[in-house]
């Protein structure tokens, strides 16, 4: 079954995206915070949520993986039409964030044809900090933690350029570099 509440969960992050455009183009930044936050939010509970009611999929972690990218893009238009001051001040890190976010992905396109959807655990770690990093960058006007949660992002977009590397086909949901490389041969299967 692919419409489980996990799936759902990450479903209204991809439904919050044409808002989050109007909400950001039509000058209401409180709106689009609370939208954004619940964003980020569902981001953090899906994947709990389907560990938890045994719903991790193929399909759910290619689902959660366009969500993210979507919300990804979408924030970084909004934050420069809300923010223009703010984005030109922390320009360096969002320019970094984007290649990080990037590269990895053309990597895997170019590879697989497809989202690697590999979730690590530091992918994980980075997204949750970099999602309070944003927050705290948005409501506070402080940098601090974004930019250290750039670093950590950087870090995760490396250990997904490796994984994609080694593994010698797609595989969803590759909790590390470590493990991939444990098991290579083995074909194990990621999602538990």
């Amino acid at each position: 079954m692919k419409w489980t509440l996990a799936n759902l969960i990450t479903s209204l992050r991809i439904l919050a995206a044409p808002f989050l455009l109007y909400l950001a183009w039509s000058g209401q930044k409180t709106w689009f915070l609370i939208l954004l936050i619940f964003s980020l939010a569902t981001d953090a509970v899906d994947g709990f949520v389907a560990r938890k009611l045994n719903q991790v999929s193929e399909f759910g972690a290619r689902l959660d993986s366009w969500g993210d990218f979507g919300l990804f893009v979408i924030t970084l238009l909004c934050v420069w039409r809300l923010w223009p001051e703010l984005a030109r001040r922390e320009g360096v890190f969002i320019f970094l964030f984007m290649a990080t976010f990037f590269l990895p992905i053309l990597i895997g396109f170019i590879k697989f044809q497809r989202l690697t959807s590999y979730h690590t655990w530091l992918a994980k770690a980075s997204g949750i900090l970099l999602s309070l990093g944003v927050t705290i960058l948005l409501i506070w006007e402080n940098g601090l933690v974004f930019r250290f949660s750039v670093g950590l992002f950087m870090l995760s977009a490396l250990e997904e350029i490796a994984i994609t590397l080694v593994l010698t086909e797609w595989q969803s949901n590759v909790p590390t570099l470590r493990y991939v490389l444990k098991n290579r041969g083995r074909n194990p299967d990621f999602s538990k």
